[in-house]
């Protein structure tokens, strides 16, 4: 009896081992997984004008100088529909008085978007600078022509005004403005215009001492999107260098602050992400046309709403959302040189992550992974974590002819409405194998990207 319960244990732990080597045989590994959070940080730079540069060489002449009465100024522009047009230029004899815009500048466009052509002179007006006394022009010791040097005269520590609204100093009867001066802009062809600025023949003032020439000095134009640019009236100047041309004529200091601020500010558009199988394209298929399931309405006008409405039907789909709100602001918008948009996410090993954002000032370009995206985890299951920049690229969408970035009347914030330029029917591709001719930034000059793995 014994005997027969000692074989009846020896079964039964016999049993329950090679029960036990059965299970570990058929044991599944855990699927490596982890929280992420995505960080789109624009690291370009802002610029304040499009264009800018000094004009100092009456036509005709030979070397630097004053425009005297019936020579001109010429200068040639790019300018978008955004883009308006500023100078100032001294009204020579005078203490600190010059020409300019007021702050809205001169519209270069219609209200329909066409180019204009035509003289602009009643958008120009006669300003006092606020930084010096005024004397009678031609005659006050302190006055061009007559002072002993640069920079003399009774400093004012006024404000910007038109000559009209001046209290201070020495009472003038100055002539109208147009009298004086003649601004004209030609549109040449595309975005691109000749300005003109004359001192006209007839430009002279009437003092005590008989009449004066009243010649134009050098001076610096910006072209610009922004209000006041070069100062704003009622306020004291800027302090970048129109003093200098108001009460001397010299462009140094101005010409090369504007020239230090021009340039083109690319923001970033909203965007989608999207987390999906490894291998499948979301998105788009490099080399084919767009899926014409909102990606285009992405690349040409920053729009995501119908893009993320069809996230569920994307290939590989898993989840996926829109990025559009800065980090620390309550509103939707653009990103900015400065700011970050960031979204979070949790994915398993086989999945990967694709995104696409535009790149404003530009036509249909888009900043995108590759078409399969950023593999989350190694082979290992380690996740990924750190700066990705580098597996983001430019992608022309394929969708509308390129323009000039900035510039173009198609291109974002030129564009006269949403879906406006000319429909290319091409296929989504690198920008970098896109021979358009024109000059864009590299990704990593506008956008840093990182992934943390928490």
């Amino acid at each position: 009896m014994k005997t027969f319960r000692l074989f009846t244990l020896l079964m039964l732990i016999t049993l329950v081992y090679s029960c036990d080597n059965d299970d570990d045989s058929t044991l599944i590994e855990p699927v490596a997984t982890s929280d992420f959070t995505v960080t789109i940080e624009n690291v370009g730079s802002a610029y304040m004008f499009a264009g800018s540069g000094v004009f100092n060489t009456p036509v005709g002449d030979a070397s630097p100088g004053p425009a005297t009465p019936g020579k001109r100024y010429e200068f040639t522009i790019n300018a978008g529909r955004s883009h308006k047009l500023s100078f100032v230029t001294m009204l020579a004899a005078t203490n600190d008085l010059f020409f300019a815009p007021d702050g809205d500048g001169i519209a270069l466009y219609d209200d329909n978007g066409d180019a204009i052509s035509g003289d602009v002179t009643s958008q120009v007006y006669l300003w006092d600078a606020g930084t010096e006394i005024n004397e009678e022009p031609g005659v006050g010791p302190n006055t061009v022509g007559n002072q002993s040097g640069p920079d003399t005269g009774e400093e004012e520590n006024g404000a910007v005004l038109k000559i009209e609204n001046v209290t201070n100093g020495v009472a003038f009867n100055y002539p109208e403005v147009s009298a004086l001066i003649q601004v004209t802009v030609t549109h040449i062809a595309g975005t691109e215009f000749t300005v003109s600025i004359e001192d006209l023949s007839t430009a002279s003032l009437d003092t005590s001492e008989g009449m004066k020439a009243a010649p134009l000095s050098p001076g610096v134009f910006v072209v610009h999107g922004g209000m006041n640019p070069l100062f704003e009236e009622g306020e004291s100047d800027y302090g970048y260098g129109v003093e200098a041309i108001a009460e001397d004529g010299n462009t140094t200091d101005l010409g090369t602050y504007t020239a230090e601020q021009t340039g083109i500010t690319y923001p970033s558009s909203p965007g989608i992400w999207v987390v999906h199988e490894t291998g499948t394209m979301p998105l788009f298929t490099e080399g084919s046309v767009d899926y014409g399931l909102g990606l285009e309405h992405i690349a040409e006008d920053g729009d995501v709403s119908e893009l993320a409405s069809a996230i569920g039907t994307l290939e590989g789909q898993i989840m996926g959302d829109v990025f559009n709100t800065p980090v620390g602001s309550s509103a939707a918008g653009p990103l900015l040189p400065g700011a970050s948009y960031q979204f979070s996410f949790s994915a398993e090993a086989g999945q990967a992550l694709s995104f696409a954002s535009m790149l404003a000032s530009t036509n249909d370009v888009l900043f995108a992974t590759e078409d399969t995206g950023i593999e989350l985890f190694n082979a290992n299951g380690t996740p990924m974590s750190g700066d990705i920049t580098s597996y983001v690229y430019l992608w022309d969408a394929g969708t509308e002819q390129n323009e000039q970035p900035a510039f173009g009347p198609n291109t974002v914030g030129n564009q006269l409405g949403a879906d406006t330029g000319i429909d290319e029917n091409a296929p989504v591709q690198l920008l970098s194998d896109v021979n358009d001719g024109f000059t864009y930034p590299a990704v990593n000059a506008v956008l840093q990207i990182t992934i943390t793995a928490n």
